[in-house]
């Protein structure tokens, strides 16, 4: 009979939400101290990697360094995707030579490969549940 009862409320008692957590990244491989790291991370494939037009994503910008640690906190679970840029003259747009190619460093989740364009969302994401996660990203350079 408790037993019943027991399934009973829990079948009318609404879950827990899932608690929010931290994300470390750290950056590697920058080949200078100049400037600043641009992140961003976003649950968003429709307009990754340039996530300036999600309100909820997670975005901050860090002094560069030959390492770089970067945290976000209060991060709900879910798919999300990383971006990076080493935005080295800090001039908050990602340069490109001859209108192509990228001339500053940049990086994404799971090593997402850059082929002709930024990679697909689906090339990057990831699944990220609660408590603390950590990534390294290795910051890539065109030229």
């Amino acid at each position: 009979m408790k037993a019943a009862a027991l399934i009973a409320l829990a079948a009318i008692v609404p879950s827990a939400p899932a608690l929010a957590g931290d994300v470390v990244i750290t950056v590697t491989d920058l080949r200078s101290s100049k400037g600043v790291v641009r992140a961003c991370m976003t649950t968003r494939a429709d307009i990754f990697p340039k996530c300036i037009k999600d309100p909820t994503a997670h975005r901050t910008v860090v002094p560069a360094g030959k390492t770089v640690e970067i945290r976000f906190t209060g991060v709900k679970p879910g798919d999300y995707a990383i971006a990076l840029l080493h935005d080295e003259n800090d001039n908050g747009k990602a340069d490109r030579a001859m209108g192509m190619a990228p001339k500053e460093g940049y990086g994404f989740s799971r090593d997402a490969p850059v082929r002709l364009a930024p990679p697909k969302f689906s090339d990057a994401v990831f699944k990220l549940g609660e408590g603390l996660s950590r990534f390294t990203i290795k910051m890539r350079y065109f030229l």
